[in-house]
């Protein structure tokens, strides 16, 4: 116990707002959780294939017998005013390939004073080494609301890690954060989509944040094209409509590069942007759309200045119609057509 007191009290030294640890064998029972999800949406489960692999660290990490996760606050940050709606709060201020912000520091430095204190540790910074809110829970820093985000004290704005330890430890933490009222659907109500139809469930195939990042990428084909509104990286609906979240954002610090890369993001610059620019300054940053793909920046605002029409936009859609990739190409015409047929009805 010793040892797993001073671990949690040095990720709080770092910065963590809530520090926990688990023995491996809590994860078992997320493989029921992936079921039910399956069960639910049938058309999911060659996505979720590989998410059963969580469940059981121990088969990829023979040697693992604990997991420590940290939960940390992000919802602190300034951001641009010309974002805001349209690329989500997390991915602004992702830290977890940004080798110049705080947490990355402090998440490098915490690794090694668990290898300093003799343990094997092993992590993944981009989407975790396992099912990271079932873990988080299991630990004690936190509950899981109905609209499937993990909760702290401070909100939704959290953001998790996780590290694999060879040394069986445990150390449950305790969280005020209160259950959602039974009767609360505001996160239901704010699915554009309706992915998340039901409390605690949501498909992945419908979600905004999933079709504007891994999916959608035919927006002249998705059923769900007008519902994704101004969104064209992530969405949150769900999250800033939820009560918990309320006035939890507060906007006091700086985060490293970003107010200077929203002057240089909006609509209409996005859309007419070098390719070279989308790939060595946008892609590092929002990592999720990859390098041989950044024109689907270009249809996403597309898809945005046709669900938010205003006339300054026509003069880029025109514009985009002789872009030099034919994706960006066909989806600048089809949204010309769009609005022609709609001014003729």
């Amino acid at each position: 116990m010793e040892l797993a007191n001073e671990i949690v009290s040095k990720a709080l030294e770092l910065g963590y707002a809530k520090c926990g640890i688990v023995k491996i064998s809590q994860m078992k029972e997320y493989a029921k959780e992936l079921d039910k999800r399956v069960k639910l949406y049938p058309e999911v489960e060659p996505i979720y294939r590989h998410f059963y692999s969580f469940s059981k660290p121990e088969e990829d990490y023979p040697w693992a017998k604990s997991i420590i996760v940290c939960a940390r606050w992000y919802g602190r940050y300034h951001l641009p005013d010309g974002l805001k709606g349209k690329i989500a709060k997390y991915y602004q201020v992702d830290s977890r390939k940004d080798a110049k912000s705080k947490e990355y520091t402090d998440s490098t430095t915490f690794e090694a004073y668990l290898k300093k204190r003799g343990l094997k540790t092993a992590t993944k910074r981009d989407f975790g080494i396992t099912a990271l809110r079932w873990a988080a829970m299991k630990a004690g820093i936190g509950v899981v609301r109905k609209n499937n985000f993990f909760y702290t004290e401070k909100g939704s704005w959290i953001f998790l890690e996780a590290w694999l330890i060879n040394e069986e430890l445990e150390h449950i933490s305790q969280s005020d954060a209160k259950d959602c009222p039974a009767s609360c659907n505001l996160c239901i109500k704010s699915c554009p989509t309706g992915s998340l139809s039901a409390h605690y469930t949501m498909n992945h195939l419908s979600c905004v944040s999933c079709l504007t990042t891994f999916e959608g990428w035919d927006w002249t084909t998705d059923k769900y094209q007008p519902q994704t509104g101004d969104w064209i990286f992530g969405c949150e609906n769900c999250q800033d409509a939820c009560p918990f979240n309320h006035k939890s954002w507060v906007e006091e610090e700086a985060f490293p590069g970003l107010d200077d890369l929203g002057e240089k993001i909006s609509l209409e610059k996005l859309v007419e942007m070098d390719y070279d620019f989308l790939r060595d300054i946008i892609q590092p940053k929002f990592w999720y759309i990859p390098k041989d793909k950044v024109w689907k920046w270009k249809t996403n605002v597309l898809n945005a200045m046709l669900n938010n029409y205003h006339p300054r936009y026509y003069p880029y859609i025109e514009k985009a119609c002789n872009d030099q990739d034919e994706h960006v190409r066909r989806m600048a015409q089809w949204v010309i057509s769009r609005l022609n047929n709609s001014s003729s009805d």
